[in-house]
């Protein structure tokens, strides 16, 4: 994928984008004798692995080959979030009504409109991950092409020879398309290229109903694109609970998004300037038509170029192969993010990447095993979760107790007209020790960290029983399954003792 075509269209903004994460009068230096650190990759694992190192004193050389700020900047986290809040806006325009605001039936969307905002946001937010403040304000030296090992100690970029003492690969992975007949000829979008379009297109058909195409496909309903929402499992979100997946279902009919879930696809083709899939499911066909397609499934890793045979490094087609300390089978290379976690998320590559540091650099022993890994699909309602599903529990032969409480019995999800959804947690059986929990709300991405840190700092449900929570709030949930665990110790034993606890009082 080419710089040009990643920042098109060719507006002010992407200029502004393009000047900061990959300056085209770059000139990059002259390298030290040898570095701290070596990071290969510009994106979220590998700029806070620069800046981390660096602060602390380390020298530092920062490659990459295309755009800083990796794909969260530039084609994922950013952008996407930046036009679900403005789908969200024009959802919100048009339900209305209930709130007794009047002219919701005349609303329209402006997807151009909507698009130009996101680039003019992401191109202010480009500043913090610039070439220029990496090295004017952090000390780093930036090094803008190619990476290649060609020696377990030593890196290549522009012919200059880069050597380390340590080295963090951080290539990340991008978008990857399944081997669908015709695909290929017929066109697709994917995340990478989505967020040039100016125009909405009338028909789009996603493919992939995990956390990207789910949050795209309702996006560009709510704008007014005709969506069909294509997946080979039998719900959305395959990962999370069947009865989270169907609340989700239920907004995204509501919304108008055509559900083709459990089938096969067969093939694509052009036919009269628009696109035709072949779907298959329990031995029926049936066909699709779209102007567009985006496909939302799988990510490959950037493993390719990088000289990883040169260096020692083994790597299979899942990514490089890395210990519980994120060190490759180079002693001298460690690796963090989607170039070698099976999560590929922003905050677990942030995270993945100040463990390498500390254990690169300063001998430290800090496990990825460890680590508490919250995520969120961003759809509306939102679908977060942390730690173990009960079937994940039940495998590992765990006993669970399970608590839930429907937002519909929360005061402030009733006023806020936002009421679909729960909140979820998952007790090791006859404590309060938290081994997971699923928020489904509009909000739920906001309100996991506070089970999060629970989980992650070894308070159990009890600790949450006991904190003051604002009313009314919708994280007022995460009290409420307090309250509910703490009924359950409520026995009839306990309550005989404490009736007649209380029965004496009254006689003395």
């Amino acid at each position: 994928m080419t710089l040009e075509i990643l920042l098109q269209p060719d507006t002010p903004e992407n200029r502004i984008l393009c000047d900061n994460v990959h300056p085209s009068d770059w000139v990059n230096p002259e390298p030290a004798g040898h570095y701290n650190l070596v990071v290969i990759g510009g994106g979220t694992a590998g700029l806070v692995c620069a800046a981390g190192a660096a602060g602390l004193g380390a020298r530092v050389a920062l490659v990459e080959r295309h755009l800083l700020g990796g794909d969260c900047l530039n084609v994922g986290c950013v952008p996407s979030k930046g036009v679900i809040r403005a789908s969200r806006a024009v959802f919100d325009a048009r339900a209305g009504a209930e709130f007794g605001v009047r002219g919701v039936d005349g609303v329209q969307a402006d997807f151009g409109e909507a698009m130009a905002r996101m680039r003019q946001l992401r191109a202010g937010l480009s500043g913090h991950d610039s070439a220029r403040r990496f090295r004017d304000e952090l000390g780093v030296d930036v090094f803008i092409g190619q990476a290649r090992f060609t020696a377990p100690e030593v890196v290549e970029v522009d012919g200059k020879q880069l050597r380390f003492a340590r080295a963090a690969l951080c290539s990340g992975a991008r978008a990857e398309a399944p081997p669908i007949p015709g695909l290929a000829a017929a066109g697709y979008l994917t995340n990478e290229t989505v967020f040039s379009l100016t125009e909405l297109p009338p028909s789009l058909a996603v493919i992939g109903a995990g956390p990207v195409g789910c949050e795209l496909a309702q996006a560009f309903a709510r704008f007014g694109s005709k969506v069909t929402l294509i997946g080979t499992s039998q719900q959305i979100l395959g990962r999370e609970d069947l009865d989270a997946a169907a609340v989700l279902q239920d907004a995204f009919l509501r919304d108008g998004v055509v559900l083709e879930l459990g089938v096969k696809i067969l093939g694509v083709e052009v036919r009269g300037g628009e696109k035709l899939l072949r779907l298959e499911r329990d031995g029926q066909t049936r066909e699709v038509v779209a102007d567009s397609i985006m496909v939302g499934v799988g990510r490959a890793p950037n493993v390719e170029g990088l000289g990883l045979e040169e260096a020692g490094i083994r790597y299979d087609k899942s990514g490089v192969t890395v210990s519980d300390t994120l060190q490759t089978s180079n002693p001298r290379v460690y690796a963090a993010g989607d170039i070698c976690s099976a999560f590929k998320f922003t905050h677990l590559a942030d995270a993945q990447a100040r463990l390498l540091i500390a254990n690169a650099l300063f001998r430290g022993r800090q496990k990825n095993s460890k680590l508490t890994i919250p995520w969120c699909t961003y759809t509306d309602p939102e679908v977060a979760h942390v730690g173990l599903y009960e079937r994940d529990a039940q495998a590992r032969g765990i006993e669970v107790t399970t608590l839930t409480v429907p937002f519909a019995d929360l005061d402030r999800a009733v006023l806020d007209g936002e009421t679909a959804g729960f909140a979820r947690v998952h007790l090791k059986k006859g404590s309060d020790v938290i081994l997971g929990a699923t928020i489904v709300a509009r909000h739920a991405g906001e309100m996991i960290n506070e089970l999060s840190l629970a989980i992650g700092s070894g308070l159990g449900l009890g600790a949450i029983g006991k904190t003051i929570h604002p009313y009314p709030t919708q994280a007022e949930a995460i009290k409420k399954l307090a309250d509910a665990y703490n009924r359950t110790r409520l026995t009839p034993l306990v309550k005989r003792v404490l009736g007649a606890w209380l029965a004496w009082q009254r006689r003395s």
